[in-house]
């Protein structure tokens, strides 16, 4: 038999007066004051807190279950990949080489229809993102995920049987509609299941995931038709339908439902497959911050139900979020990866244009798991200022470059690789970071009763500022040439440095409700470090001199 570590008091003042702590079954029970100071020994440490184990073995099912939801960005992140190889196929005029072994016999496009088959996934992402959280929240994270994955399947059977322009569409739009739906369960899922020491890292896998779906299919476009691919793409929602099945659903929201026992499996299953007396002060602290958010709502249930987001801890977030979707949009790199092959062909690339867009997509993947490995040591804040400043003064050189090559050609003429080079160091440093951070950011940032809406507002706004920053790329480019765009590409950036150096706190390794507390002090908005709530000496010296409430020693809810 082992025994049991208690778990940490909570204060009377935290907890509500009235039934709410009750829905998540919060039970308390007073503690005495000590009669003797001396029965502090050190095994009453363990009295106040159960610190975590920062193992291998605690991370892997976090990692499995993160795993599990990234086949699901994988799926996404092919559908924004398929276009490129699909339209030389469906487009005859198209200046590919090698029509001849991707020509489609079932289907051609004019040049109009082919407008819309590239930018009708884009467009469709907005309206699922901003319906994402109101529909998804009710049935939980876990089975709308599931859910999803039965429409991956039926876009992937539309491609491959489509003999009409309209079948290609609704294939697109499903697939566009579906991706901006994933955003709330799957951005919030991965910040509700992982500890803060690891949240960042896996948080980033989403995104490198998405370029990873990308390029798969720039690869796979090298050796196959796009109908055998599109085959081929219906294994992963396949088996993010089966993967889905085995991990558990996140306690953040069981309890909000009053699961607790189911919750208390999910954490034991989460934490590295442990006993349930091992969860019992995280699981305490959750239902505490649920219990006192959700009195807070009950004492706000008579106001309208946008002033919610009408507060800090919706408005600064989102700020900050859109901004950094902003600078990442019309920073560059969203116009240079549509439009890479023209670009590399006017400025006259050493080699092929559509190789160096291939080599573009690969610096992006290298770039994201740079981050990916980086975020855990460096954190956020370093990251976003290196990856925005250096992508700045890569965009600054090219700038120049096209500056002279206009005007005296002979002096860069030994020099053509300065283009290529400094192109694909802009879309390597993006996506170490800007292009990152604010998917990272949503799931992290935001209150629990609005995070699932919230998300999925703030995820629609990537998709509306890039598909405006592509569809304006040939308006700025007659107003001020190559050399201006690069030129505003580059103080874009530099902006962007600026403002989350100055606005951005750094929310790695931070608990989630220490992160909704600084944004919700109005003397901390351009404060960089969040204080924490739970230093194993503060509980100390609170425990030593106050009285206090605690959750019932039952050593499972189960």
């Amino acid at each position: 038999m082992y025994n049991r570590e208690r778990t940490e008091p909570v204060l009377t003042n935290d907890l509500p007066n009235d039934n709410s702590t009750a829905s998540v079954n919060c039970r308390i029970a007073q503690i005495k004051e000590p009669t003797n100071q001396n029965n502090y020994n050190n095994n009453d440490i363990n009295v106040f807190r159960t610190k975590s184990k920062k193992t291998f073995k605690n991370a892997l099912p976090q990692i499995l279950a993160v795993s599990a939801k990234n086949c699901l960005l994988l799926t996404y992140g092919m559908t924004l990949g398929l276009p490129t190889i699909a339209i030389p196929a469906l487009y005859s005029n198209s200046v590919s080489n090698i029509t001849s072994v991707r020509y489609d016999e079932l289907l051609q496009l004019n040049k109009e229809q082919i407008s819309w088959f590239s930018s009708i996934n884009l467009i469709c992402v907005p309206l699922g993102c901003m319906i994402s959280g109101t529909i998804t929240q009710p049935f939980g994270r876990k089975p709308s995920m599931i859910a999803l994955t039965l429409p991956f399947i039926l876009a992937w059977l539309l491609f491959h049987y489509a003999s009409t322009v309209t079948q290609l569409y609704l294939a697109l739009a499903l697939c566009g509609l579906c991706g901006g739906l994933l955003e709330a369960p799957v951005l919030t899922y991965v910040a509700e299941i992982t500890e803060p020491h690891i949240r960042g890292v896996l948080s980033a896998l989403s995104s490198t995931t998405v370029i990873l779906g990308s390029i798969s299919q720039f690869i796979l476009g090298n050796f196959f038709h796009w109908r055998k691919i599109v085959l081929f793409n219906t294994i992963v929602p396949v088996v993010a339908f089966i993967s889905l099945l085995c991990i558990p659903e996140s306690p953040h929201w069981l309890i909000t439902k009053g699961r607790i026992a189911e919750a208390e499996k999910s954490l034991c299953w989460l934490r590295g497959w442990v006993r349930p007396d091992a969860v019992q002060y995280e699981l305490s602290m959750i239902s505490k911050s649920i219990a006192l958010n959700e009195e807070k709502v009950r004492m706000k249930k008579n106001k309208k139900f946008y002033s919610f987001y009408i507060r800090r801890t919706f408005l600064l977030p989102y700020f900050i979020i859109t901004a950094t979707f902003f600078f990442g949009s019309f920073g560059g790199t969203s116009t240079l990866q549509v439009y890479a092959v023209q670009i590399f062909e006017t400025l006259g690339s050493p080699i092929n244009g559509y190789t160096s867009t291939l080599v573009l997509g690969i610096l992006q993947l290298m770039g994201g798991i740079l981050g990916l490995l980086l975020i855990h040591w460096t954190g956020k804040r370093p990251l976003a200022i290196v990856s925005t400043l250096g992508s700045s003064l890569c965009f600054f050189v090219v700038s120049a470059y096209v500056f002279i090559k206009q005007y005296n050609e002979e002096i860069i003429l030994n020099v053509t690789w300065i283009p290529l080079v400094f192109l694909n160091t802009a879309a390597f440093m993006t996506h170490i970071s800007i292009r990152l951070l604010p998917w990272m950011l949503i799931g992290e940032v935001y209150p629990p009763n609005i995070r699932g809406q919230a998300s999925g507002a703030s995820g629609s706004s990537s998709y509306i500022f890039s598909f405006i920053a592509n569809k304006s790329y040939f308006m700025v480019l007659d107003c001020i040439n190559l050399s201006g765009t690069f030129l505003l590409y580059a103080i874009v950036s530099l902006i962007g440095c600026l403002m989350l150096y100055t606005m951005l706190p750094e929310t790695e390794g931070v608990p989630l409700e220490d992160i909704q507390n600084h944004f919700a002090d109005k003397t901390k908005t351009f404060v960089m470090k969040i204080e924490r709530s739970d230093k194993i000496k503060e509980k100390k010296m609170w425990a030593a001199s106050n009285p206090a409430l605690e959750l019932d020693h039952t050593e499972t809810h189960i």
